[in-house]
């Protein structure tokens, strides 16, 4: 909450144009999504055992990342000089941690984050911070390295005037992807959350839901998948862990025709972690079962449609 003390300092900058923060030199825009009326839950306390304590405001939402390649810089030297810019721009700061003491990868899970690759978290190095101007002109900065390269993610949300309505509208700063291919019944992409994560360490192997192929074929949809997202961020903060992607098919034709796609179902999406996520080659491995691995009975449409699938099985790095 606004402490009383700057509650006047607030008020007084009501009238105060939107901040447009100054990146540090050679900052690259990966992202920016611009909602004319939209929600954001802004972070005010580190993970507490159970959910991040936040509070949502609505009004026009602005979600922008960078990438700075090439630096030396921690997160702390990224981030204190935009902290700077915030104070003297009449916000306050009101919540500010680093990694651990934020919740690591419950918090980093916890909260908004652009997908990979516009946004990296290295789980062990990052920097977070909400700040208030108004009482309801809000914004969050997350700060992290992955590599050689820093990331920078804004969120800033800006009131706007009772009764505005406005259809959202997204500024892309890539093409818009191709339209997607039709896919096998019972395939189509479903919502892959958080505890997508929490399976992979507690049981050893998820299936990946949200992947969409072409019918008797192993090419993937466009995406993003946002499982393979959270793959990718999950190998870049632990380095002791890699991954093999397993195909998996129902019993319709012959075995070793069922082998042979379930394994190119599998090198496909190795391909797309590689070369869209950035996972290094050495992490992930792909392999195919045919329809020896079954979920669910083949004697059913239901049953062939759930054993269509590609998991990932977690394992050390050897």
């Amino acid at each position: 909450m606004i402490r009383a003390a700057a509650f006047c300092a607030l008020l007084a900058a009501a009238s105060a144009p939107a901040l447009a923060l100054d990146m540090p030199f050679g900052a690259r825009l990966l992202s920016e999504r611009i909602v004319p009326l939209d929600s954001y839950a802004l972070p005010l306390a580190p993970f507490d055992g159970t959910t991040v304590p936040a509070q949502v405001y609505e009004g026009q939402v602005e979600r922008r990342t960078w990438r700075l390649d090439g630096g030396v810089s921690t997160p702390l030297q990224i981030l204190a000089p935009l902290r700077d810019q915030l104070v003297t721009g009449g916000y306050e700061v009101v919540f500010e941690c680093k990694a651990s003491a934020c919740g690591g990868f419950d918090f980093r899970f916890g909260t908004e984050v652009a997908l990979a690759p516009q946004m990296h978290v290295d789980i062990g190095d990052f920097r977070f911070l909400s700040a208030v101007r108004t009482g309801d002109e809000v914004l969050s900065l997350l700060v992290s390295r992955s590599g050689s390269s820093a990331y920078v993610q804004e969120i800033h949300l800006l009131p706007v005037a009772p009764g505005v309505h406005e259809t959202p509208a997204e500024v892309p700063q890539s093409p818009e992807p191709e339209p997607r291919p039709e896919s096998e019944p019972g395939s189509e992409p479903g919502p892959v959350t958080p505890p997508l994560i929490g399976a992979l360490m507690t049981e050893g192997h998820v299936i990946l839901g949200d992947l969409d192929f072409r019918t008797g074929a192993n090419a993937l949809g466009p995406g993003p998948f946002e499982s393979l997202s959270r793959i990718a961020v999950f190998l870049a903060a632990n380095p002791d862990y890699r991954v093999v992607l397993v195909g998996h098919t129902d019993s319709t034709g012959a075995l070793e025709a069922n082998i042979s796609l379930s394994k190119r179902r599998a090198g496909t999406v190795r391909d797309r972690l590689v070369n869209t996520y950035g996972v290094s080659p050495e992490r992930v491995a792909a392999e195919g079962m045919g329809y020896l691995a079954p979920v669910a009975s083949n004697l059913t449409r239901e049953g062939r449609e759930k054993n269509r699938r590609v998991e990932a099985l977690l394992l050390p790095v050897e």
